[in-house]
């Protein structure tokens, strides 16, 4: 009898799963129209480009690949139907890959929109997420792309080990000299970045002004010419503790293409390391000993001198000053680099295409619904499409996960004291779970799950069984006694085998005839 309870119970709340799972949403890709507008739809290796390059270390000319491998797959719990994103897969690598635009977009009257969204699918771990927006004129740089490729704007989460902060980094060319430095935001925002997907919007305006958005929310308003460091501007006069020697000569004999150090050349890599798990193995650096045969090694740069004009800082003499001013200061002189750019948005490079350059420790970092373009109003529409859908569903689906993992670690009657009482309460878990999320549910309990599919094909298999028992009893077909005029073959035998005693009442012996 319990054991009959037991199926008619899980059959119920098989049945209660069915009845409550509702259908996700069906991926339909977005009519909104930008410049650029990525959603890893099926054509999506038609436009992006994995890189192929090797990568330098700052030291010693070792190189070492892009091995990082990218696919457009399903989240790991999707949410949406037929839903893809870029996915960078491999742990403790660098991942490289772009794609170009159709048209160049410039920095002249209308503002720049970023937006895409990133997921940390199995958390953060000192993985980086950004974008990387390139310099026109090298967005075709494909199989070639690496950290060398000039970009014109760096945006987008860092997960920095410990610590977690939005980049907003530009590249300002200095009008005097020719030479570009990168700008970066003081105050970066900081926000919580879990394993649900997170949206990151950057609006760039024609007069300097900007707003880094996170989830659709600002965080940071300001002025390209106020929070930035180093500044836009340089200060107009300066004075340094020292100046280069203008006097100095690069000494004969300089070795300009040899780097001070060198890998160990005697340097063997240990026999218990593993290049998956422990990554690509670097040989010790030690001193180049050409560079001790010779002046130097390495770009030659002028020594510095003693400035002339610098005087330090003066201190009054500790006596009572009728004429004293305040604190003195040197007198300073004008800086040779010195510029004033007020419009800097305007002064930076057009771009050409986008690209993703990053090292990490975490692997399925999820990319996907990169919009750039002109359009606050479009960006905010997509979102609306995207992520304003997609998040709520993740954030049902964690909530059960962690009431999943919070209900585990509770006290529960074991299956020896109670057998019954023990799989109820795990069928009625996995129901309330299902309700909300039928394939998070499997995949948090897998066991039980897989024990009321179980039960419901024994249960149909039942039912089908005793169907064809009570099918196969049918009546059995009985020929009929009712004797007929023309006697029979067995008539005669039955005749012959079966006498009837004489009418009264004494047996007589009546030999039976043997057939011949």
């Amino acid at each position: 009898m319990r054991r009959v309870a037991l199926s008619a119970l899980l059959v119920v709340a098989a049945t209660s799963v069915a009845a409550t799972e509702d259908p996700k949403p069906v991926f339909k890709p977005t009519e909104i129209k930008a410049p650029f507008l990525e959603q890893f739809t099926d054509d999506w290796s038609d436009r992006w480009t994995p890189s192929e390059a090797t990568k330098k270390t700052p030291v010693g000319g070792e190189t070492f690949s892009y091995v990082g491998k990218w696919e457009v797959e399903e989240p790991i719990t999707p949410v949406i139907e037929g839903k893809k994103g870029l996915v960078a897969k491999t742990k403790a690598a660098h991942h490289a890959i772009s794609a170009p635009f159709e048209k160049t977009i410039d920095f002249g009257d209308k503002p720049l929109v970023v937006q895409y969204e990133v997921q940390y699918q199995k958390g953060g771990n000192c993985g980086g997420g950004y974008l990387k927006l390139l310099e026109d004129g090298f967005q075709t740089a494909g199989k070639e792309f690496s950290d060398k490729t000039p970009w014109t704007i760096m945006f987008g989460p860092d997960l920095t080990c410990p610590g977690t902060k939005i980049h907003f980094i530009f590249r300002h060319k200095n009008p005097v000299t020719g030479e570009f430095e990168e700008k970066h935001l003081k105050q970066p925002p900081r926000p919580s970045i879990e394993k649900l997907t997170n949206l990151y919007t950057l609006v760039l305006h024609p007069n300097n002004t900007y707003d880094v958005l996170f989830n659709g929310e600002s965080h940071n308003l300001g002025n390209l010419l106020e929070d930035f460091a180093p500044s836009v501007n340089p200060p107009k006069e300066d004075a340094p503790y020292e100046i280069p020697d203008e006097e100095a000569v690069k000494p004969e004999g300089w070795l300009d293409d040899e780097p001070e150090f060198i890998p160990d050349p005697d340097a063997e890599k240990p026999e218990e390391w593993d290049d998956e798990e422990d990554g690509d193995w670097i040989a010790p650096t030690i001193r180049n000993p050409k560079c001790d045969e010779a002046p130097g090694c390495g770009e030659w740069k002028r020594p510095f001198k003693p400035n002339p004009a610098y005087k330090g800082k003066w201190y009054a003499p500790l006596i009572d000053n009728p004429a004293y001013k305040g604190e003195w200061a040197p007198r300073k002189i004008p800086n040779p680099e010195f510029f004033q750019d007020l419009t800097p948005v305007k002064s930076l490079k057009p771009i050409g295409g986008v690209g993703i350059e990053l090292w990490t420790m975490t692997e399925d970092i999820l990319f996907d619904n990169i919009y750039i373009g002109h359009s606050v109003e479009d960006a905010k529409k997509l979102a609306d499409e995207t992520f304003h859908v997609k998040r709520p569903l993740e954030e049902a689906a964690n909530k059960v996960a962690n009431k999943v993992d919070e209900e585990e670690g509770e006290e529960e009657v074991s299956f020896k004291d109670d057998p019954v009482a023990f799989i109820r309460g795990r069928v009625f878990k996995f129901v309330d779970a299902a309700k909300v999320d039928p394939i998070t549910a499997f995949k948090t309990q897998p066991e039980t799950g897989a024990g009321l599919a179980l039960a419901v094909v024994t249960f149909f298999g039942m039912i089908g069984a005793l169907f064809g028992l009570v099918g196969g009893q049918q009546a059995p077909v009985t020929k009929s006694t009712k004797k007929t005029d023309a006697p029979t073959p067995d008539d005669k035998q039955k005749t012959e085998t079966a006498p009837v005693a004489p009418a009264g009442g004494e047996k007589a012996d009546t030999p039976v005839k043997k057939r011949k």
